[in-house]
């Protein structure tokens, strides 16, 4: 399936995805993501546009990989990492939350060890976390809208695809209970922020770019997609937020992507 879309401010030539399956070591639990290009940010007219989201800007994405449908659980932490730093408990099925940055980078390399023991890896390919840019790209799954179900002007449709602020009860719920995005990812708006690969900054390039990483340095990182303590209008697909790496909130969780080792 190709995807060409465009909408005010963002011409097709920078919207264009093509989709396919064809490797994927875990369906239950991944869903492949082909090389493709598109908008990230939000323009001016967006509305409940935060500053740090501009500069609008066109992103080719060359590699293609794989994310996980759900935010990574409890039960799939604590299996690996022998701890569960989440605040709430009781449910497996809950998003692991209070989790460190490096926590959450450690998990993915003892994730990429054991798959590959078992043959479902292949060797030039790793867990990690996404980079800003593949997480946008995933979670628009080929929109232009401000969230991955429409514009959604007046947040009737959030409560559907989200848990936040005004639906949560304040705590987190067990992952995949609301209804995915286009491409089949789950609570990519709203449950718990997730943890992205690089340093927050106030503004995006604003100039072509191709495969943008990001660095991590400093003490403050980025994390994306709202949360149940946000409001709605923070889990749009363009919403960024910053947390700091080596400090917890219950707010903040993480999910894996599939694909080539990100450059030291």
């Amino acid at each position: 399936t190709v995807v060409d879309a465009g909408s005010a401010g963002r011409p097709n030539r920078y919207y264009r995805v093509r989709l396919a399956n064809t490797y994927n070591p875990d369906p239950e639990r991944l869903v492949w993501i082909q090389p493709g290009t598109f908008w990230m940010g939000s323009s001016g007219n967006e509305v409940g546009r935060e500053t740090d989201e501009h500069l609008l800007t066109p992103v080719s994405l060359t590699s293609e990989f794989l994310i996980g449908k759900r935010e990574v659980t409890q039960e799939e932490f604590a299996a690996l990492m022998g701890a569960n730093p989440s605040g709430f408990t009781g449910l497996t099925n809950l998003p692991v939350e209070n989790v460190l940055f490096s926590e959450a980078v450690e998990y993915c390399r003892r994730l990429t060890e054991t798959e590959r023991q078992v043959g479902r890896l292949p060797s030039d390919w790793v867990y990690r976390l996404p980079t800003e840019a593949e997480w946008e790209f995933a979670c628009r799954a080929g929109t232009t809208n401000r969230f991955s179900f429409g514009d959604d002007p007046d947040y009737s449709l959030s409560g559907n695809f989200a848990w936040h602020l005004g639906n949560s009860g304040n705590t987190s719920h067990p992952v995949g209970t609301k209804e995915p995005n286009p491409w089949g990812l789950f609570d990519i708006h709203g449950n718990v922020w997730e943890w992205c690969w690089g340093q927050h900054s106030d503004e995006l390039p604003g100039i072509e770019v191709t495969d943008p990483i990001g660095i991590v340095k400093g003490a403050i990182g980025v994390v994306r997609g709202g949360s149940w303590f946000a409001d709605s209008s923070l889990s749009r697909s363009a919403s960024r937020n910053w947390w700091y790496y080596e400090s917890r909130t219950t707010q903040v969780g993480f999910r894996v992507v599939v694909g080539k080792p990100l450059p030291e």
